[in-house]
């Protein structure tokens, strides 16, 4: 096996070192939290070493892996904003204020996010993103960017990674694997729902694992830019086809396409077999997108995909030895709140927060990691349930009249007390509440709610019974 040295990608400091100048760090995970997380360590000093599976994805046209368009907010701003980045993000992202609403018979309706206020959310491409973190973060002379490389294996306690590298191809007989080893006085893992280095995490005893796929897949479709070079829908919207069963989604893309997104049952995608079917089941539940999409398109495009799952993953704790997970690899969400990105993001303006505070012991890392465990795991389970709650919302209780008149209230409430009730969206999307304090104020809001109606209804069966009595 080939060792990964102090003339290569050099060897952490003995123990835990007084400065992070000395300190190495070593991250798993080469997509949008992890070369976050190389920017991050860097810009304090940490020498840093990031081995992603992928070949380098700058070099490619099309992004390898998950496509589906960001929404950035608030939280996912802050830690870009980090590291210098945010203004430039914003530069390239697209503006959403509102949901667009499309009923069956081709009409729309707008649901603003913040109606107080009008905070927006962006649409942004994963591509471009990752590229311009990976990009920021090789500008770093104590950064070094290692693609091609897969974990095979390792040591938490030592903070050891081991890696194959394959050079001369990618197969065939003149492809050589090489066995590549790092070790650092942090490993990161940030490689994905399926994380290598969670496999070692599940080894030891006491950490807790579980993972649910719904029942419902998802597949991307493409609306083309119009023949004079626009937006063939209002582009400042995330435009939603509510189903009940399902939905489609679109987002709009920098040059004036919109990348759409089909989630329903896998059962209901297996039983669409012929292009006459497809055309029928669009016609009937998206008319007004199929104009938009091209037949000839939406056919090819829907033939030549297969539906891909959609996972939740819930673990606990997030540190072990040397090692740490971050972003999906702790806490994996399905997309309907729009807070993967965003979560992962905060998850390194947290643990950058908590490395503010580290003294120069041995044991301060070590504390660091067991912290910020404790603090975040129960902020990233309650939006991994909340995402799957918005899923029922989006597809189904946005058409509901109980919804709009709650959302409502919520708006009415929100204008005259801002600082006493936040909507639930409000506070996830916009503000730094953590999670969990976002659930429990959304359940103080339907008790308050609860025990008005009830004084309500008592009230009126006082006036009711007094009316009676008179009479």
């Amino acid at each position: 096996m080939r060792t990964v040295g102090s003339t290569d990608l050099q060897q952490p400091s003995a123990g835990m070192a007084d400065t992070a100048e000395s300190q190495k760090v070593v991250i798993v995970g080469g997509g949008l939290v992890g070369s976050l997380a190389a920017c991050m360590f860097s810009q304090r000093g940490y020498r840093v070493d990031l081995f992603e599976y992928r070949n380098d994805p700058r070099l490619s046209a099309v992004s390898q892996g998950r496509s589906i368009n960001l929404a950035m907010s608030r939280r996912a701003r802050a830690a870009l904003g980090l590291v210098g980045l945010e203004g430039e993000l914003l530069r390239h992202g697209i503006a959403m204020k509102a949901r667009m609403i499309h009923d069956l018979e081709g009409g729309t309706r707008e649901i603003p996010y913040d109606a107080r206020t009008n905070q927006c959310i962006y649409s942004v491409g994963r591509k471009f993103l990752n590229d311009v973190l990976l990009s920021a973060a090789e500008k770093r002379s104590n950064v070094r960017l290692l693609f091609g490389h897969k974990m095979t294996g390792g040591s938490l306690d030592e903070g050891r990674v081991e890696f194959e590298r394959t050079e001369g191809g990618t197969g065939g007989p003149k492809a050589k694997v090489k066995a590549v080893e790092a070790v650092g006085d942090l490993v990161v893992g940030c490689d994905g729902a399926f994380s290598s280095l969670r496999r070692l995490f599940m080894k030891k005893p006491m950490f807790n694992f579980s993972q649910t796929y719904i029942e419902h897949g998802y597949m991307e479709l493409r609306i083309p830019p119009t023949a004079d070079g626009e937006f063939a829908m209002p582009p400042n919207f995330l435009h939603i086809w509510p189903r009940g069963e399902f939905m489609m989604i679109a987002l709009p893309n920098q040059d004036r396409s919109w990348t759409v997104t089909l989630f329903m049952p896998f059962a209901q995608f297996e039983a669409i077999t012929t292009e006459a079917e497809l055309l029928a089941f669009f016609g009937q539940h998206f008319a007004d997108a199929v104009p938009l999409l091209g037949e000839d398109a939406l056919v090819g495009d829907f033939f030549r995909s297969k539906p891909q799952p959609l996972v939740s993953v819930k673990c606990r704790p997030y540190h072990a030895g040397r090692a740490l997970l971050l972003g999906d690899a702790a806490h994996a969400m399905v997309p309907f709140y729009g807070q993967g990105m965003n979560a992962g993001f905060e998850d390194v303006r947290l643990l950058s927060g908590l490395l503010d505070g580290l003294g120069g012991s041995p044991a301060g890392l070590a504390d660091v990691l067991r912290r910020f465990s404790e603090h975040r795991n129960a902020d990233a389970e309650a939006i991994c349930d909340l995402a799957m709650y918005n899923y029922v919302e989006m597809r189904d209780l946005v058409n509901r009249p109980s919804f709009l008149l709650r959302k409502a209230l919520d708006n009415a409430l929100y204008a005259v007390l801002p600082d006493v009730w936040v909507p639930l969206y409000n506070s996830v999307t916009f503000s730094d509440m953590r999670y969990s304090e976002c659930v429990r104020n959304r359940v103080w809001q339907d008790q308050v709610i609860r025990g008005v109606l009830v004084a309500l209804l008592a009230c009126a069966a006082l006036l009711g019974l007094v009316a009676f009595v008179k009479a």
